[in-house]
């Protein structure tokens, strides 16, 4: 078996009010080591529209744009094996440390789970019960390939401007 895949180091704000928690990135995203690199997915597009951001290419300006508002991007996977970069496709999965984030930057309120991957995997391993200061969403997926419950981009926009309300104006 091949190695195992590593994820990204989070990307953090000086005062993180919502962790924004994918599952694991994409083959394209490890290769550029970039956060949601895949061009066809809808996760930058929809931050932009949220904050009323014309789009931003470079990806430096990305991270600022993350840090902010308030914002932290890290993965619920920070280990596992996959072939290809479907969720489905993702075994023997080991977390990432959410709980000691929590602890270290305990201004963040909310983790906004993109997709069911992350929601599951965030449920799997962390007893949530315990983050009686942190809220939990369920968001759906920025991916471009279709889901089960996949909603158009406005649709998407919609539900992640959930977010927004943990945010300072």
């Amino acid at each position: 078996m091949t190695d195992k895949l590593t994820g990204l180091d989070p990307i953090i704000s000086d005062d993180p009010k919502v962790l924004i928690a994918g599952s694991m990135p994409s083959e394209i995203s490890l290769t550029n080591q970039e956060y949601y690199g895949n061009p066809r997915n809808h996760f930058w597009d929809i931050l932009f529209e949220l904050f009323n951001q014309e789009t931003i290419a470079d990806y430096q300006r990305k991270i600022e744009f993350i840090k902010q508002h308030h914002l932290v991007l890290w993965d619920v996977i920070g280990a596992c094996h996959r072939v290809g970069s479907l969720d489905s496709k993702i075994t023997e999965e080991e977390p990432n440390d959410i709980l000691n984030l929590l602890d270290n930057y305990a201004s963040i309120r909310l983790i906004a789970c993109n997709g069911t991957k992350s929601f599951q995997t965030l449920n799997k391993n962390f007893d949530l019960e315990k983050l009686s200061n942190v809220d939990v969403l369920k968001l759906p997926s920025t991916s471009p390939i279709p889901g089960r419950y996949t909603k158009n981009f406005a649709g998407k926009v919609e539900e992640w401007k959930r977010i927004l309300t943990y945010l300072p104006e």
